[in-house]
């Protein structure tokens, strides 16, 4: 079984072929359906573990998008006996991702 270590968006995910994951959205990667994440820092199979130093660039992770949705985000801000309330609020870009391949280039 293969297991690798990606980074996108700031956040680091282990990922494994076949499983969904839930990234935040990837810019200039709207119109696209598969996703090569170029930061791999782990990559482990039954006899090998390699480690970057800081990424490794003999190791491909590829993924398809699967669906995209926005996530909404409250902000609430209260201060007790002053009468003072303050909502905000944004949506953030979700894409759920399913991981198609992980494979080792020579």
């Amino acid at each position: 079984m293969k297991i690798a270590v990606i980074e996108t968006g700031g956040k680091q995910y282990l990922v494994k072929e076949g499983l969904k994951i839930k990234i935040e959205k990837v810019k200039g990667k709207e119109n696209e359906k598969e996703l090569e994440f170029p930061k791999v820092l782990l990559y482990a199979d039954d006899n090998e573990l390699l480690i970057g130093k800081p990424v490794l660039e003999n190791v491909k992770v590829v993924g398809e998008i699967k669906r995209k949705k926005k996530v909404k985000t409250l902000i609430l801000k209260y201060k007790p006996k002053t009468r003072y309330r303050k909502k905000k609020g944004y949506k953030k870009e979700v894409w759920e991702v399913e991981i198609k391949r992980i494979e080792k280039v020579i």
